[in-house]
């Protein structure tokens, strides 16, 4: 599957990448009327970064209690269901007078959750579209979630002045519903990828053997570090530039639609395996050096512009991860994938935040920027393609399978 025809000629694309669409555009303007709901109310960047990814740290929580149940539960039902708490969850953000404890609490509880939800949507789609055609159906989501969030943030910005913060959460909380809604009728029903009830101890376990495997570690770390650091310095926007931080966001994500387009649809197969992610994820960490000479907001822009086209890597190092899983699993792996991403950039958030408050939001960028490209240096040397078939472990390490009715068991395919 190689054209976007194809992709959009197979059942449920469509409706996944409009309920997905709904999700990331909820999330974007809701995000965008927190942060500055926060900052307003605090004057400081620590706790503005933290409303804006701190709650992605409780996504590590998730991922080791809750992530089993991606492939337990019925797509749909999760899909539909998670939605609909998350507008709930916003309209409570949206409550005047709320404590910030209250708020750190709600968005603890969306973070936690958010860890099941991306496993079932990405779960969700290495069943509706074939193996080779993951890739393409990844790059289009994350090509809509781009776009929306180039709208998203402009549109989030507008409605802070328009609505106020307050209002723009209630917008958010809306697109939330419509979600729902679009999950809800345009997916067929579908039973769970694993049999079993959803547990802590079922999720550490296959935790464990995921990571189990060094190949599986080093696309894990590869995939969270570099990535999680440079989002460290998009949560610094809303401080660097009070009054542009929207137009910032706006221009990283049509970076990223550019860089999600151009690796997705346009890269050959064999230029990805001769590229691999390492010089992206260079690519994604050093236009933000500029930042050590406190650019104007022109440079500023074409900085994180460039930079965000870097993001594209993740596209190159899921597709070498679903190599290394069984399609039983695929689910759980994406959602460790999505949690631990999330966390890290939680953390990175928490410290660019901490940095800013004892040096500027400048300094901390550019530390976080070199920090995120020493990273990706020290992994380069273990990320090298070394030629095997689609399943096979790397490093030696046999993949993880399970079979029904039969208690977990490593085998090599």
């Amino acid at each position: 599957m190689r054209t976007y025809q194809e992709l959009f000629r197979t059942p449920e694309f469509t409706p996944l990448l409009a309920a997905t669409a709904a999700h990331v555009a909820a999330q974007t303007v809701s995000r965008m009327a927190l942060g500055t709901l926060v900052y307003d109310a605090t004057g400081s960047p620590l706790l503005a970064a933290l409303s804006m990814f701190g709650p992605l740290l409780a996504q590590m929580v998730g991922a080791s209690v809750l992530l089993s149940a991606t492939d337990r539960l019925p797509p749909r039902a999760a899909t539909t269901g998670l939605a609909l708490v998350f507008a709930t969850a916003t309209t409570v953000l949206a409550v005047p007078g709320l404590p910030m404890t209250a708020i750190f609490a709600i968005l603890s509880v969306q973070g936690m959750l958010g860890s099941v939800g991306g496993g079932v949507r990405y779960g969700l789609l290495t069943e509706i579209v074939p193996t080779e055609g993951y890739l393409l159906g990844r790059s289009v989501l994350n090509m809509c979630a781009g776009s929306l969030q180039i709208c998203g943030y402009a549109l989030g910005a507008v409605l802070v002045n328009v609505l106020t913060p307050r209002g723009a959460l209630l917008t958010g909380a809306a697109l939330f519903v419509v979600a729902a809604a679009v999950a809800r009728l345009g997916l067929t029903r579908r039973p769970p990828r694993a049999q079993g009830r959803p547990s802590a101890r079922e999720t550490w376990r296959t935790n464990a053997l995921l990571w189990s495997s060094a190949s599986r570690r080093r696309v894990y770390l590869a995939l969270w570090v570099p990535n999680g650091l440079v989002v460290g310095c998009e949560s610094l926007f809303v401080s660097y530039a009070p009054r542009h931080a929207g137009l910032l966001f706006a221009f990283v994500a049509l970076g990223m639609l550019a860089g999600d387009t151009l690796t997705g649809r346009f890269l050959p197969s064999a230029w990805r395996d001769r590229l691999g992610a390492p010089p992206l994820l260079l690519l994604l960490a050093t236009p933000y050096l500029i930042f050590a000479l406190h650019p104007g907001l022109p440079l500023a822009l074409a900085a994180v512009t460039v930079a965000s086209i870097g993001f594209s890597a993740n596209l190159l190092l899921q597709e070498r991860l679903m190599t290394l899983v069984p399609a039983e699993l695929r689910g759980h792996a994406l959602g460790l994938h999505s949690s631990g991403m999330f966390t890290m950039q939680g953390v990175a958030a928490a410290l660019a935040g901490g940095g800013a408050q004892l040096t500027t939001p400048a300094t901390a960028m550019t530390v976080m920027a070199a920090t995120s490209a020493a990273a990706t240096l020290a992994l380069a040397p273990g990320l090298r393609r070394t030629g095997q078939a689609a399943g096979a472990d790397p490093a030696g390490a046999p993949v993880v399978s399970r079979r029904p009715g039969r208690p977990w068991s490593r085998s090599r395919s």
